[in-house]
C-alpha cells in the first residue's frame, strides 16, 4: 500500500511539473509576456507570434515524450514495468 502511494504520489509530481511547464510556456509566453517577447525575432518571426502560434504545441509534444521517459524509469522504480 505504501509503494503504491509512493508511486502515485511521484506520479503526480511529474504530471505537475508538465502541466506548469505547458502553462508557462503557452499562456505565459503566448499571452503574458508577448510584448517582450515579440522584442526577439525567430525565423523572421516576432517570438511572441511564435509562442502563441508554434512553440508551445513544440513544448507540448517535447513533454509527451519527456513523460513517458520520466514515466518508464518510474515504473522500473516501482518494478511494474511493461513486459
Amino acid at each position: 500500500m505504501e509503494t503504491q502511494n509512493s508511486y502515485w504520489a511521484e506520479n503526480l509530481r511529474l504530471i505537475l511539473i508538465c502541466l506548469a511547464i505547458w502553462f508557462v510556456s503557452s499562456f505565459g509566453f503566448g499571452l503574458l509576456l508577448v510584448e517582450p517577447l515579440n522584442e526577439i525575432r525567430l525565423g523572421g518571426y516576432k517570438l511572441g507570434f511564435w509562442f502563441a502560434q508554434q512553440g508551445s504545441i513544440y513544448v507540448f509534444v517535447a513533454l509527451v515524450f519527456w513523460y513517458s521517459s520520466q514515466m518508464n524509469k518510474l515504473d522500473k522504480k516501482y518494478n511494474v514495468e511493461e513486459s
